[in-house]
Protein backbone atom coordinates (compact mmCIF):
# COMPACT_ATOMS: atom_id res chain seq x y z
CA UNK A 1 0.00 0.00 0.00
CA UNK A 2 1.42 3.43 -0.88
CA UNK A 3 2.61 5.32 2.20
CA UNK A 4 4.01 8.82 2.58
CA UNK A 5 7.31 8.12 0.73
CA UNK A 6 5.47 6.58 -2.23
CA UNK A 7 3.05 9.50 -2.47
CA UNK A 8 5.94 11.96 -2.23
CA UNK A 9 7.40 10.07 -5.19
CA UNK A 10 4.11 10.50 -7.07
CA UNK A 11 4.22 14.22 -6.23
CA UNK A 12 7.63 14.40 -7.85
CA UNK A 13 6.33 12.53 -10.92
CA UNK A 14 3.48 15.00 -11.21
CA UNK A 15 5.79 17.98 -10.81
CA UNK A 16 8.39 16.81 -13.32
CA UNK A 17 5.84 15.60 -15.86
CA UNK A 18 3.08 18.19 -15.65
CA UNK A 19 4.05 21.38 -13.83
CA UNK A 20 3.52 24.37 -16.11
CA UNK A 21 1.87 22.30 -18.84
CA UNK A 22 -1.63 22.86 -20.16
CA UNK A 23 -4.15 20.04 -19.77
CA UNK A 24 -5.19 19.47 -23.39
CA UNK A 25 -7.56 16.57 -22.77
CA UNK A 26 -8.92 14.43 -19.94
CA UNK A 27 -9.94 10.87 -20.83
CA UNK A 28 -11.74 8.90 -18.14
CA UNK A 29 -11.49 5.24 -19.07
CA UNK A 30 -13.10 4.09 -15.82
CA UNK A 31 -15.47 6.50 -13.98
CA UNK A 32 -15.40 4.14 -11.01
CA UNK A 33 -12.31 5.99 -9.72
CA UNK A 34 -14.11 9.36 -9.65
CA UNK A 35 -15.64 10.57 -6.38
CA UNK A 36 -18.19 13.38 -6.22
CA UNK A 37 -17.66 14.35 -9.85
CA UNK A 38 -18.59 12.84 -13.19
CA UNK A 39 -16.55 12.64 -16.37
CA UNK A 40 -18.09 15.68 -18.06
CA UNK A 41 -17.64 17.97 -15.07
CA UNK A 42 -14.06 16.79 -14.56
CA UNK A 43 -13.22 17.54 -18.18
CA UNK A 44 -14.98 20.92 -18.12
CA UNK A 45 -13.13 21.92 -14.95
CA UNK A 46 -9.64 20.87 -16.00
CA UNK A 47 -9.23 21.05 -19.78
CA UNK A 48 -7.43 24.25 -20.71
CA UNK A 49 -6.05 24.69 -17.20
CA UNK A 50 -2.34 24.52 -16.41
CA UNK A 51 -0.90 22.31 -13.67
CA UNK A 52 0.94 24.26 -10.99
CA UNK A 53 3.17 23.11 -8.15
CA UNK A 54 1.67 19.99 -6.56
CA UNK A 55 1.41 19.50 -2.83
CA UNK A 56 1.17 16.46 -0.59
CA UNK A 57 -0.45 15.99 2.81
CA UNK A 58 0.02 12.55 4.31
CA UNK A 59 -1.14 10.09 1.67
CA UNK A 60 -3.14 12.71 -0.28
CA UNK A 61 -1.82 14.52 -3.35
CA UNK A 62 -3.08 17.94 -4.43
CA UNK A 63 -2.66 18.79 -8.11
CA UNK A 64 -3.12 22.57 -8.25
CA UNK A 65 -4.25 24.32 -11.44
CA UNK A 66 -4.73 27.92 -10.32
CA UNK A 67 -8.46 27.15 -10.15
CA UNK A 68 -9.91 23.77 -9.26
CA UNK A 69 -7.60 21.31 -7.51
CA UNK A 70 -7.42 17.66 -8.52
CA UNK A 71 -7.12 15.62 -5.32
CA UNK A 72 -5.75 12.08 -5.48
CA UNK A 73 -5.58 9.19 -3.03
CA UNK A 74 -3.87 6.02 -4.16
CA UNK A 75 -5.47 3.40 -1.92
CA UNK A 76 -3.56 0.12 -2.09
CA UNK A 77 -2.51 -0.08 -5.74
CA UNK A 78 -2.75 3.40 -7.25
CA UNK A 79 0.14 5.24 -8.87
CA UNK A 80 0.95 8.07 -11.30
CA UNK A 81 2.82 7.34 -14.51
CA UNK A 82 4.34 9.88 -16.88
CA UNK A 83 4.58 8.98 -20.56
CA UNK A 84 3.59 10.09 -24.04
CA UNK A 85 0.30 10.06 -25.87
CA UNK A 86 1.39 7.25 -28.18
CA UNK A 87 2.52 4.90 -25.38
CA UNK A 88 0.50 1.66 -25.31
CA UNK A 89 -2.37 1.68 -22.84
CA UNK A 90 -2.33 -0.70 -19.90
CA UNK A 91 -5.37 -2.45 -18.48
CA UNK A 92 -5.40 -0.47 -15.25
CA UNK A 93 -4.89 3.01 -16.76
CA UNK A 94 -8.06 4.63 -15.40
CA UNK A 95 -7.68 8.35 -16.22
CA UNK A 96 -5.41 9.97 -18.83
CA UNK A 97 -4.34 13.62 -18.77
CA UNK A 98 -2.92 14.65 -22.14
CA UNK A 99 -0.62 17.63 -21.68
CA UNK A 100 1.11 20.14 -23.86
CA UNK A 101 4.23 18.87 -25.59
CA UNK A 102 2.79 15.40 -26.17
CA UNK A 103 3.18 14.24 -22.60
CA UNK A 104 0.54 12.19 -20.86
CA UNK A 105 0.00 11.70 -17.14
CA UNK A 106 -1.84 8.49 -16.22
CA UNK A 107 -3.63 7.49 -13.04
CA UNK A 108 -3.13 3.73 -12.90
CA UNK A 109 -4.87 1.61 -10.29
CA UNK A 110 -5.68 -2.08 -10.18
CA UNK A 111 -8.04 -2.34 -7.20
CA UNK A 112 -9.70 1.10 -7.32
CA UNK A 113 -10.06 1.47 -3.56
CA UNK A 114 -9.66 5.26 -3.66
CA UNK A 115 -9.24 7.55 -6.67
CA UNK A 116 -9.79 11.17 -7.72
CA UNK A 117 -11.79 14.07 -6.32
CA UNK A 118 -12.27 17.61 -7.65
CA UNK A 119 -11.99 20.49 -5.19
CA UNK A 120 -13.39 23.73 -6.62
CA UNK A 121 -11.81 25.94 -3.95
CA UNK A 122 -9.85 25.80 -0.70
CA UNK A 123 -12.96 25.08 1.35
CA UNK A 124 -13.43 21.91 -0.70
CA UNK A 125 -9.79 20.96 -0.08
CA UNK A 126 -10.23 21.59 3.66
CA UNK A 127 -13.39 19.46 3.68
CA UNK A 128 -11.61 16.53 2.02
CA UNK A 129 -8.65 16.73 4.41
CA UNK A 130 -10.52 17.73 7.56
CA UNK A 131 -9.95 14.37 9.27
CA UNK A 132 -6.21 14.34 8.56
CA UNK A 133 -3.75 15.02 11.33
CA UNK A 134 -0.49 16.91 10.83
CA UNK A 135 1.77 15.59 8.07
CA UNK A 136 4.29 13.11 9.44
CA UNK A 137 7.17 14.62 7.45
CA UNK A 138 6.64 18.20 8.57
CA UNK A 139 5.07 17.96 12.05
CA UNK A 140 7.24 19.45 14.77
CA UNK A 141 8.10 17.50 17.89
CA UNK A 142 5.85 19.47 20.26
CA UNK A 143 2.75 18.91 18.13
CA UNK A 144 3.64 15.25 17.55
CA UNK A 145 4.00 14.63 21.27
CA UNK A 146 0.77 16.48 22.00
CA UNK A 147 -1.40 14.54 19.54
CA UNK A 148 0.17 11.22 20.53
CA UNK A 149 -0.25 11.72 24.27
CA UNK A 150 -3.95 12.46 23.81
CA UNK A 151 -4.66 9.06 22.23
CA UNK A 152 -5.94 5.99 24.00
CA UNK A 153 -5.05 2.50 22.83
CA UNK A 154 -1.97 0.91 21.35
CA UNK A 155 0.96 2.86 19.98
CA UNK A 156 0.88 1.11 16.56
CA UNK A 157 -2.82 1.91 16.19
CA UNK A 158 -2.21 5.56 17.03
CA UNK A 159 0.66 5.92 14.56
CA UNK A 160 -1.37 4.47 11.68
CA UNK A 161 -4.46 6.55 12.50
CA UNK A 162 -4.42 9.29 9.86
CA UNK A 163 -6.30 11.66 12.16
CA UNK A 164 -3.37 11.52 14.60
CA UNK A 165 -0.50 11.89 12.14
CA UNK A 166 -0.99 11.69 8.37
CA UNK A 167 1.15 9.54 6.12
CA UNK A 168 2.28 6.58 8.21
CA UNK A 169 1.17 3.12 7.15
CA UNK A 170 1.87 -0.41 8.25
CA UNK A 171 5.48 -0.72 7.06
CA UNK A 172 6.56 2.67 8.35
CA UNK A 173 4.94 2.22 11.75
CA UNK A 174 6.63 -1.15 12.34
CA UNK A 175 9.99 0.16 11.13
CA UNK A 176 9.82 3.28 13.29
CA UNK A 177 8.78 1.37 16.42
CA UNK A 178 11.57 -1.17 15.90
CA UNK A 179 14.14 1.60 15.56
CA UNK A 180 12.74 3.35 18.64
CA UNK A 181 12.76 0.03 20.60
CA UNK A 182 9.07 0.36 21.49
CA UNK A 183 6.53 -2.44 21.31
CA UNK A 184 3.60 -1.87 18.98
CA UNK A 185 1.12 -2.78 21.76
CA UNK A 186 2.60 -0.24 24.18
CA UNK A 187 -0.01 2.27 25.36
CA UNK A 188 0.24 5.50 23.38
CA UNK A 189 -0.46 7.56 26.50
CA UNK A 190 2.06 5.62 28.60
CA UNK A 191 5.22 6.78 26.88
CA UNK A 192 7.81 8.59 28.93
CA UNK A 193 9.09 11.97 27.70
CA UNK A 194 12.28 10.20 26.56
CA UNK A 195 10.20 7.58 24.69
CA UNK A 196 8.34 10.32 22.82
CA UNK A 197 11.53 12.15 21.91
CA UNK A 198 13.15 8.95 20.66
CA UNK A 199 10.03 7.98 18.70
CA UNK A 200 9.89 11.37 17.00
CA UNK A 201 13.61 11.26 16.16
CA UNK A 202 13.37 7.79 14.62
CA UNK A 203 10.24 8.74 12.68
CA UNK A 204 12.09 11.65 11.12
CA UNK A 205 15.13 9.54 10.25
CA UNK A 206 13.05 6.73 8.78
CA UNK A 207 10.96 9.12 6.71
CA UNK A 208 13.96 10.99 5.33
CA UNK A 209 15.60 7.74 4.19
CA UNK A 210 12.33 6.40 2.78
CA UNK A 211 11.51 9.57 0.85
CA UNK A 212 14.98 9.45 -0.73
CA UNK A 213 14.35 5.84 -1.76
CA UNK A 214 10.78 6.56 -2.96
CA UNK A 215 9.38 3.79 -0.75
CA UNK A 216 9.95 2.03 2.55
CA UNK A 217 13.10 0.22 1.35
CA UNK A 218 13.47 -3.50 2.14
CA UNK A 219 17.12 -3.09 3.09
CA UNK A 220 18.94 -5.89 4.85
CA UNK A 221 19.65 -3.63 7.83
CA UNK A 222 15.97 -2.66 8.15
CA UNK A 223 13.14 -4.57 9.79
CA UNK A 224 11.25 -4.09 6.51
CA UNK A 225 13.86 -6.17 4.72
CA UNK A 226 13.05 -9.24 6.83
CA UNK A 227 9.36 -9.05 7.74
CA UNK A 228 8.35 -11.33 4.86
CA UNK A 229 11.08 -13.94 5.38
CA UNK A 230 9.89 -17.47 6.07
CA UNK A 231 11.62 -17.46 9.47
CA UNK A 232 12.31 -13.75 10.02
CA UNK A 233 15.05 -12.70 12.39
CA UNK A 234 15.90 -9.27 13.75
CA UNK A 235 18.68 -7.61 11.70
CA UNK A 236 19.92 -5.88 14.86
CA UNK A 237 20.10 -8.67 17.45
CA UNK A 238 19.30 -11.88 15.55
CA UNK A 239 16.28 -12.84 17.66
CA UNK A 240 13.28 -14.38 15.95
CA UNK A 241 10.71 -11.76 15.00
CA UNK A 242 7.14 -11.99 16.28
CA UNK A 243 4.03 -11.57 14.17
CA UNK A 244 0.52 -10.56 15.22
CA UNK A 245 -2.50 -8.69 13.96
CA UNK A 246 -3.24 -5.33 15.47
CA UNK A 247 -6.27 -3.29 14.40
CA UNK A 248 -6.54 -5.65 11.43
CA UNK A 249 -2.95 -5.06 10.32
CA UNK A 250 -0.10 -7.55 10.14
CA UNK A 251 2.41 -6.39 12.74
CA UNK A 252 6.03 -7.46 13.16
CA UNK A 253 8.38 -6.71 16.06
CA UNK A 254 11.43 -8.01 17.90
CA UNK A 255 10.71 -9.30 21.41
CA UNK A 256 14.32 -8.68 22.48
CA UNK A 257 14.80 -5.18 21.02
CA UNK A 258 11.23 -4.12 21.84
CA UNK A 259 10.61 -5.71 25.25
CA UNK A 260 7.36 -5.55 27.17
CA UNK A 261 7.44 -2.55 29.48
Amino acid sequence: MPELPDVEGFRQVLESCAKGRVIRRVDVRDPGVLHGVDTRRLRDALEGRRFGTPERHGKWLLARTGGPTLVLHFGMTGRLVCGHVDDPLETHDRVLFTLGGGRQLRFRDQRKLQGLWLAHDESDVDRLLRRQGPDALTVDRAEFEEVLSSRRGHLKTALTDQSVVAGLGNLLADEILWRARLRPDHGARDLTPEDRRRLYREMRRTLRSSVTAGCVPPRDSWLTGHRDDRAPRCPRCGAGLRRARMAGRGTVWCPRCQPDG
